[in-house]
């Protein structure tokens, strides 16, 4: 007989708590110290909210459209946007996710800016770094990081709390160790800097198949999805 998805992600969930624990452990932290982050693509609202009365308490979609077709069924639970964000789209969800992760671009951080003041908030970002380089991803090139987060920091209605990163993907999570790495040194570099409006809180990476070795590198938030809810039809 087939699993239900609220078995499965039962029986996952808390194998994960126990892989998280101890990645964490090796890294000199505890299992408190990590956010873990359910990706909720395409994952039916009551499976989400079964999820979140079992102890999650972090959720994030992909999709505009997705996000609020969900929006009003969400049981209690923080709402980030982890997607790429189109600028026409930002209006949409300003007012309905608490973090944006994936902030790509000044012309997007502008959009972020001017749709926050219009409505009196402040919306919290994350710079999303392009720490492989790759001609098919956005996201800031590591050299660059630096100069966006100062100039990024200057725009009104918003507040970055760190930086998130997908590296490339690598026949095993041990060879991402290398970016995971770079993304925890660039993560300290533009701490040290001080810079106002900014402060280097989260770093958000590590996803089904990597967040162990995400987290033994110094990530202290990582996005699951496929780990937690198995797979699933993207296509939908």
């Amino acid at each position: 007989m087939e699993k239900s998805s609220i078995s499965i992600f039962d029986e996952n969930y808390k194998q994960i708590i126990s892989n998280i624990a101890r990645a964490a452990e090796k890294s000199g932290r505890k299992y408190e110290d990590i956010t873990l982050l359910a990706a909720t693509k395409t994952v039916d609202v009551n499976v989400i909210n079964h999820a979140i009365k079992s102890g999650i308490e972090f959720i994030g979609e992909n999709r505009v459209q997705e996000l609020l077709s969900k929006y009003d069924d969400y049981a209690p639970a923080h709402k980030h946007f982890i997607g790429h964000l189109q600028t026409n789209k930002v209006k949409d969800i300003i007012d309905k996710v608490e973090l944006i992760h994936s902030v790509d671009s000044y012309k997007l951080a502008t959009e972020i800016s001017k749709q926050a003041v219009k409505r009196n908030i402040t919306m919290d970002i994350l710079l999303e770094i392009n720490i492989g380089e790759e001609q098919s991803k956005s996201g800031f090139c590591y050299d660059e990081a630096v100069e966006a987060a100062q100039k990024i920091a200057l725009l009104d209605g918003i507040k970055i709390k760190g930086l998130m990163a997908i590296p490339p993907i690598c026949e095993n999570s041990g060879q991402n160790r290398v970016y995971f790495a770079k993304m925890k040194k660039l993560f300290i570099d533009i701490d040290t800097k001080k810079i106002d409006n900014s402060s280097m809180d989260i770093l958000s990476m590590g996803m089904s198949d990597d967040y162990e070795a995400a987290i033994e590198e110094g990530a202290n938030m990582v996005r699951l999805g496929t780990a937690l809810f198995g797979r699933r039809n993207y296509n939908i």
